[in-house]
């Protein structure tokens, strides 16, 4: 199920689809009468692929899930826990470890950090499977945060959860009611904190990796389509689509729990 999800996922990307549809209107025009369609299909392709990478498209959507939390900053009482949530990495010794991780896994770990120097004593939780290499994204980012001056004695690994739903989990199971701090993306903010609330745990929002920015002052970074703002289309959707399937599978654990009940109270 998770391998289908990713592959499904990754096909209804915005730049997948528009591709899948750019080709089917050239199909109509090489292989059928119907040229008019297909241009027009095409013509369609076209116009949506700049503007899943034009500025004030892609940085207006993006921001509406980015800035739902904001920056963290010190609480009061103590932090038990600071939980960084996995990411993507590659395995390559001749490169750092900070080059290992992806952008994303950087900016999440030294938020992380930055959170945990706050709070001496706290321990940091790194999560992440190993996505088909030696090494989990877990393990890889410790390593990172060892180079980083991190004591080993203050790191624990998660490194089998595959996504948000199992960390939450696997984190409720000993972080309990201790007071956690999260981190993760700004974007994917949201949908942890419901994943971490359903399995009984009040974690601080520490969101990290803002990409869409309003205050952009030149106009040939702002109005000309670019690879960073495509990505900002990607990360919209690929939330959106996180969050459609998280009610889904919502409605249908309620569901499955409701037909339980009704059949047990009429036996």
């Amino acid at each position: 199920m998770f391998e289908l999800k990713k592959v499904v996922s990754a096909l209804l990307m915005p730049l997948p689809a528009m591709l899948i549809i750019g080709f089917l209107g050239l199909m109509l025009i090489m292989f059928t009468t119907r040229q008019k369609s297909g241009c027009f299909i095409v013509l369609f392709s076209l116009v949506g692929i700049f503007l899943i990478s034009f500025q004030p498209v892609t940085s207006r959507l993006l921001m509406t899930i980015e800035r739902q939390h904001s920056a963290f900053f010190p609480v009061d009482g103590s932090i038990d826990y600071v939980m960084v949530l996995g990411s993507s990495h590659v395995v390559d010794d001749d490169l750092p470890p900070t080059s290992q991780l992806s952008r994303t896994g950087l900016m999440r770990l030294t938020e992380g950090i930055r959170v945990l120097r706050m709070y001496p004593g706290a321990k940091l939780i790194l999560s992440g499977y190993s996505g088909g290499s030696e090494v989990s994204n877990a393990r890889m980012m410790a390593k990172v945060a060892l180079s980083l001056g991190v004591s080993k004695s203050d790191i624990i690994l998660l490194e089998t959860a595959k996504d948000t739903w199992e960390e939450a989990r696997q984190a409720a199971a000993f972080v309990r009611n201790k007071k956690l701090a999260l981190v993760t993306s700004a974007s994917h903010m949201d949908r942890a904190l419901h994943e971490f609330h359903a399995a009984g745990l009040k974690p601080y929002p520490a969101p990290t990796n803002y990409l869409a920015q309003k205050n952009i002052k030149q106009f040939w970074d702002r109005y000309t389509p670019q690879s960073k703002y495509l990505e900002q289309s990607e990360i919209y959707w690929h939330e959106l689509l996180g969050t459609i399937w998280q009610t889904l599978r919502d409605w249908a654990s309620d569901y499955e729990e409701t037909a339980i009940e009704a059949k047990q109270t009429s036996a």
